[in-house]
């Protein structure tokens, strides 16, 4: 600011010089208005610079479609994702995505399919942005970025009542259902073996499978397995959990604008509650 007065005073002298004819109260009347003009033309400058920085750190994220954020999602994970009767989506991730999109002005997209298929829409760039209670891994890592943690998730088993199984330690020779894709298929291939892993499109499968006796136990997430047993009398879950693990935002490899554009996001809907309240909207405390 001081350098435009410094100027626009420069130029009223050489403006005194040419107009020698001018009366004394013409002068003054024009040095009066000079510092306004200058204030105001000032304020306006700033307000600008102010709106057009915004809109460059918007211009910044790269998203697959101008103005939206699309979220590839696999909606048969509860409480995170899944759908309504009417076919709406719900869910601890769905609300947390549509928070987010609101902190980066875009709109929000969810397009729902396999989890395998959620995957790989991010790194093939045909969605921004993975959320499906996604693990972290370092096979993963390879192929895409993740934003910081944002959920806690527990792997758990489901058995039947009536099953001899009672700890992970008796998982050895069973036949094990799990989600195609997910950390607990990998987990449980690498502990017991491919050969007794069978891996489902989806965890409600899987479930279904272990009501027909066709597989001994699922392992699941801790908060899907327990609207799975709500849903089926006869299944329980084993006290000790099988993994924790921590859940992220999976988007695309490189694109870091959007990665930390929604840990920003995100930072800002801890600080003020938000995320916890959807958590809590979804998750009652035990």
């Amino acid at each position: 600011m001081k350098k435009a007065l410094s100027l626009m005073t420069a130029a009223a002298l050489v403006l005194s010089l040419a107009a020698c004819g001018s009366t004394a109260s013409s002068a003054a009347s024009s040095e009066a208005a000079s510092p306004e003009a200058a204030s105001s033309d000032a304020a306006s400058s700033e307000a600008a610079s102010s709106e057009a920085a915004s809109e460059t750190e918007t211009a910044e994220l790269s998203t697959v479609e101008p103005g939206k954020l699309i979220m590839s999602t696999n909606a048969a994970f509860p409480p995170y994702e899944m759908t309504t009767d009417s076919g709406e989506f719900e869910g601890i991730d769905i609300e947390t995505a549509q928070a987010i999109a609101d902190k980066l002005g875009l709109e929000l997209q969810i397009d729902d399919m396999d989890f395998d298929a959620a995957l790989l829409a991010v790194q093939q760039g045909k969605a921004d942005m993975v959320m499906a209670g996604v693990t972290v891994t370092d096979e993963r890592q390879n192929v895409m970025d993740f934003t910081d943690s944002y959920a806690t998730g527990i792997q758990s088993i489901i058995v039947k009542e009536d099953s001899d199984i009672a700890s992970v330690d008796d998982l050895a020779g069973k036949k094990i259902g799990t989600q195609r894709g997910t950390t607990g298929y990998l987990y449980c291939s690498d502990d017991f073996g491919d050969e007794n892993v069978v891996a489902y499109d989806n965890g409600l499968t899987a479930v279904q499978m272990l009501n027909n006796g066709q597989v001994d136990c699922v392992v699941i997430d801790n908060a899907p397995a327990k609207e799975f047993i709500a849903a089926n009398p006869g299944l329980k879950l084993l006290d000790t959990a099988y993994v924790e693990e921590s859940y992220a935002i999976g988007v695309g490899k490189g694109n870091t604008e959007l990665k930390d554009a929604i840990n920003t996001a995100l930072e800002e809907l801890k600080a003020d509650g938000t995320l916890q309240a959807i958590v809590d909207k979804y998750i009652t405390a035990e």
